[in-house]
């Protein structure tokens, strides 16, 4: 099975590195899937999306991700975006209530904390 080097990174800490054999992610051009031998391509994240990556083990990792940027090469997918956290991370009683802020950017961090959770939004 072919596989690809995969970082997720925020600008405060490294989440996840590892191999992996897909990767989706939603650029301001739209979503975008990555297979290994992807053509060269960079991207600009959207705030409040959602990235998922399958890795080597068939493990879906699951994050959201508050801009930034995705670069990939034929054998590497880089995630860098200015914020992130794991779905496993995601308080989300915490992100309910934020849905309800007056800050547009408040409530699309929360949203994308729930569907990153498997939690509708």
């Amino acid at each position: 099975m072919a596989e690809m080097s995969v970082q997720l990174v925020a600008v405060e800490r490294r989440l996840w590195s590892g191999t992996g054999t897909f990767v989706v992610a939603q650029t301001t051009e739209g979503e975008i899937g990555i297979l290994p031998g992807h053509e060269p391509v960079l991207g600009q994240l959207v705030h409040g999306g959602v990235v998922k990556i399958v890795t080597s083990d068939g493990e879906t990792i699951t994050a959201a991700v508050y801009g930034g940027f995705l670069s990939v090469t034929a054998d590497a997918v880089s995630i860098l975006a200015e914020s992130a956290e794991l779905s496993t991370e995601v308080d989300v009683d915490k992100a309910r209530a934020a849905l309800t802020a007056t800050d547009p950017a408040e409530r699309d961090r929360a949203a994308a904390g729930l569907r990153a959770a498997g939690q509708s939004a």
